[in-house]
């Protein structure tokens, strides 16, 4: 087990220092494109404005991929790496040297996801009922 979270360490410090560069990439390259007045005709614009938006957004997901690997370092200085948070079972090194902060097994991983994609339809459907219902009382 020390063995394998030894491994995983330099794993997740590889990725964690991967992830430092792009998410330095991606600054460097958003301010480089930040300029004072707007330049090129309006189709310019808005190919400027959806790049760095993108920009944006893809910080934010390399933000929470640092916190993951964060947390998964955490959990190797605490002995507590590769045990599923759900069922407590010891998470396969296949699946651990693919994803290293995966906090749960495939199935619970898979468990969640059902739950998941149960409820957001539900909201979905609650919601497309209230809007009829609404439209219903303005006819």
């Amino acid at each position: 087990m020390i063995e394998k979270s030894e491994e995983m360490k330099v794993l997740l410090v590889k990725l964690k220092d991967e992830t430092l560069q792009e998410i330095h990439k991606a600054m460097r390259s958003g301010s480089e494109n930040a300029g004072g007045e707007p330049t090129g005709d309006i189709y310019d614009q808005a190919s400027s404005e959806r790049d760095r938006e993108l920009g944006l957004l893809l910080s934010d997901r390399e933000r929470d991929k640092l916190r993951k690997i964060d947390e998964a370092l955490l959990k190797i200085e605490d002995g507590e790496y590769g045990i599923c948070e759900e069922c407590e079972e010891e998470i396969p090194l296949g699946r651990l040297k693919v994803m290293p902060f995966a906090r749960y097994c495939v199935k619970c991983q898979s468990d969640m996801e059902k739950i998941q994609a149960q409820t957001r339809r539900f909201e979905e459907e609650r919601a497309y009922r209230e809007i009829a219902f609404g439209e219903e009382e303005e006819a």
